[in-house]
């Protein structure tokens, strides 16, 4: 039996806090929503997709389908990043 990867693991696990609060301020951005948490995000992000969720027992969603759920997040957030980083090198010149 293979051994199952668990990717969503930070480096820094004392981070987590905060990645949740900039996922949720970038997807509150993007949604033009005010949502206080994640989870809310992502069913509003499935929903918007037309992807079936559940605040419980998603046993039954297709792994495209997740994927497509948790890239629309994870992409805003890379995005975020990359905007910011840009603009913290342009101040330092």
């Amino acid at each position: 039996m293979a051994r199952r990867r668990n990717r969503n693991r930070l480096l820094v696990p004392e981070a987590r806090q905060g990645m949740e609060q900039f996922k949720t301020k970038v997807m509150n951005q993007v949604l033009g929503t005010h949502f206080q948490d994640s989870d809310e995000i992502k069913m509003e992000v499935a929903k918007q997709l037309d992807i079936p969720l559940s605040k419980e027992g998603n046993g039954d969603l297709k792994a495209e389908d997740a994927g497509k759920i948790g890239g629309a997040i994870g992409g805003n957030m890379v995005k975020e990043m990359i905007r910011l980083a840009e603009k913290n090198l342009l101040s330092k010149r």
